[in-house]
């Protein structure tokens, strides 16, 4: 099954952090599944990084290529008809980050692994 990491999950997932749920971890473990990590979750880390809103223990670039190489993540790039998807899409949730990483769910028809209840409200699957 392939899948995409919201970027919470992603985190919580590369850290072990107890809020993770038990089908995320299982999800993630599970070496026939195809991990995905957006772009767009490489966007927010290093833009909340660089405004002080999310500590590391060490700068994004760094952060992200050694946990995605690690844990044999596969890149999800944004497309056009990711961004364009986003024309048609109700505005239940404003942050655009996960806007964009629905509208990459949504184009792709993957599932995405979010803890985010408020992401149901749109046609995607999501996982937690």
């Amino acid at each position: 099954m392939k899948v995409l990491l919201d970027t919470c999950a992603f985190i919580w997932l590369v850290t072990d952090n107890p809020k993770l749920s038990e089908l995320a971890k299982e999800i993630f473990l599970d070496e026939d599944n195809e991990i995905l990590l957006s772009a767009v979750t490489g966007f927010e880390i290093a833009v909340k990084y660089s405004l002080g809103k999310l500590h590391l223990t060490e700068p994004p670039r760094e952060f992200v290529i050694h946990r995605m190489n690690a844990n044999a993540l596969t890149e999800l790039p944004v497309s056009m008809a990711h961004a364009l998807a986003l024309q048609n899409m109700p505005l239940h949730h404003k942050d655009p980050f996960d806007r964009l990483l629905i509208a990459q769910a949504m184009v792709n028809q993957i599932p995405l692994l979010s803890a985010d209840q408020q992401l149901s409200v749109y046609d995607i699957e999501r996982l937690w």
